[in-house]
């Protein structure tokens, strides 16, 4: 009986972790279990024909002077649209940032989501 609920809290912990049932399957057949990412990844999107999304890169920095909503959105960690509109608009009544640490005193932005994009941003 203890080894029934080992198993039911195994599986559990799979399940919550994104791992799955299968894995443990396939382990317990003997082959190698499969990544989890990989295995419940959805077919590409050229395969779906979708548009692909730029996703945030740690490797994309953005200047707070120059860039639109849309490129401070798309690398800025914790900031959607509306937050980089706020940015934008921000800088075009006060003019342009002397500092990336001048970004707290956009409505919004708190020094922690200055902090976590630091390494996303330049002047």
């Amino acid at each position: 009986m203890k080894s029934g609920i080992k198993t039911v809290l195994l599986v559990l912990t799979l399940a919550i972790s994104g791992i799955g049932c299968h894995a443990l399957a396939a382990t317990a057949s003997g082959k190698p279990p499969v990544d989890a990412k990989s295995a419940a990844a959805p077919a590409s999107a050229e395969k779906l024909n979708a548009p692909v999304i730029a996703k945030k890169s740690a490797g994309d920095k953005v200047s707070i002077n120059t860039a639109n909503a849309d490129e401070l959105a798309r690398v800025m960690n914790g900031v959607g649209l509306k937050k980089a509109q706020a940015i934008v608009s921000y800088r075009e009544e006060y003019g342009p940032f002397k500092a990336i640490d001048d970004l707290r005193q956009v409505p919004g932005m708190g020094g922690a989501l200055v902090e976590r994009n630091l390494s996303n941003l330049m002047l």
